[in-house]
């Protein structure tokens, strides 16, 4: 019975996309932008076919980039959303300018250095 587990396991796991690219989210507390950013897309990011695609981790400016990441230059402004496959930068998108120019801009990136089809 364990053996047909693991096999089935291993199967499904096999079939299953990888998640390649991740957006990591650079901010700062009592940053007005970042705010609004988690207030009008935050919630709804991961439904998105975007979110799935590249799932959103947040990190604080002062922290530096997560362990394994190498960001392609240094972050100056928050937010910032980085576009990284397998600890490397693909590109960003500096500042939040505002709900239909952001969902615009990062369905440019992810087309433009990933397979990310779209949604149409």
């Amino acid at each position: 019975m364990q053996h047909a587990l693991a096999t089935v396991l291993a199967l499904v796991l096999s079939v299953m996309p990888a998640a390649a690219a991740e957006l990591i989210m650079v901010e700062q507390k009592g940053c007005s932008y970042c705010i609004a950013w988690m207030d009008t897309i935050g919630p709804i990011y991961p439904k998105s076919p975007e979110g799935r695609f590249a799932p959103l981790r947040v990190v604080n400016i002062r922290d530096g980039a997560p362990d394994g990441v190498r960001y392609a230059r240094p972050v100056n402004f928050t937010p910032t959303f980085i576009l990284v496959e397998d600890g490397t930068e693909l590109g960003r998108i500096e500042g939040y300018p505002g709900e239909d120019f952001f969902w615009g801009l990062l369905d440019m990136l992810l087309k433009r250095t990933t397979d990310y089809a779209g949604t149409g």
